[in-house]
């Protein structure tokens, strides 16, 4: 490679690992820390989740069907099947829970490695293809539903985001008028939920919901675990998201890692090589930040934790 060539790709790497500051100059990401490539050669990355006592990251290969496991340890490797599995999370005795475009089902992966399906359907009908979930620490499970992954004609006449109650079984509606929701999480303190919603689509059976435009909503969350009202939007949709302890929220559009303040303000963006999807915190002190960006795996050092579920210590 002649030098012209060498330079030109030193800046290419340098584009691709910056971290634009906030206003304030006051990086999140740790000083010094840049973007690193953990794994690649997959088909479409999504779904990170921590598992503290295994000391290891599942996420999904949703073309594959594949669930697959990462730790500084052993490397890349093959964790399980699943039926295109988006969105994991950990409940609160530490299983791992999955929305499965494929099934258009939200699952539990039990202690013993065997399957339970815990919602399938509302109300008789089939789901679409459940995206992504949310624990509260009450142990219910919020999970969003567009069509994403949904090859037959629709059942339920609406992309909707349901609260499961995995000891009963239950399933209520949350929230009806979302043309494509996505990502979901809940705030540190559960007192607020994060709602992504990428946008208007002809795939909604609704006509009214074409042209929404791409939003993260925040809604109040009621103690007895209800929806309450619109405390703020903001103007960009996002995939999966994630939460630190300080309330701050990072959510993946537009080819990078946005962080906004608990009241929706841009902080800053983190570049990454590949289009982010998802991202979850972990590590042993919780201030690594996975990123599942398209066919790679990867991560980054952050300042601040991020917010544990209730089950991590």
């Amino acid at each position: 490679m002649n030098r012209t060539m060498t330079a030109y790709a030193a800046l290419l790497t340098f584009l691709t690992i910056n971290v634009a500051q906030a206003d304030d100059g006051q990086s999140l990401v740790e000083a010094g820390a840049k973007v690193k490539k953990l794994a690649g050669e997959m088909k479409f990355t999504e779904g990170p989740v921590w598992l503290p006592k295994e000391k290891k990251l599942v996420f999904s290969d949703i073309p594959k069907s594949k669930l697959m496991q990462w730790s500084e340890a052993a490397g890349l490797s093959f964790f399980r099947q699943s039926e295109n599995a988006n969105g994991n999370i950990l409940d609160l005795e530490g299983r791992i829970v999955s929305c499965q475009h494929g099934a258009r089902n939200v699952i539990r992966i039990e202690s013993d490695g065997k399957t339970t399906v815990l919602a399938d359907k509302f109300a008789g009908k089939r789901f679409n293809s459940p995206n992504d979930v949310a624990v509260r620490s009450d142990g219910t499970l919020w999970f969003t539903d567009p069509p994403w992954g949904l090859t037959e004609p629709h059942e339920i006449p609406g992309h909707w985001v349901y609260k499961l109650d995995p000891d009963t079984g239950r399933v209520d509606v949350v929230h009806k008028y979302l043309a494509m929701p996505n990502g979901i999480v809940f705030s540190p303190d559960e007192t607020r939920i994060y709602i992504a919603d990428t946008g208007g689509h002809k795939r909604h059976p609704d006509p009214e919901f074409h042209e929404l435009p791409a939003s993260i909503q925040c809604h109040e969350v009621g103690e007895s675990g209800t929806l309450g009202k619109k405390l703020f939007h903001i103007n960009a949709g996002s995939d999966g998201m994630a939460v630190d302890v300080k309330g701050n929220l990072y959510t993946t559009h537009g080819g990078k890692v946005h962080i906004y303040d608990a009241d929706g303000k841009d902080l800053e963006q983190i570049d990454v090589p590949e289009g982010p999807a998802n991202v979850c915190f972990g590590g042993d002190d919780f201030r690594t930040l996975f990123i599942t960006a398209r066919t790679s795996l990867y991560s980054v050092r952050v300042k601040h934790p991020g917010a544990k579920p209730k089950h991590t210590k």
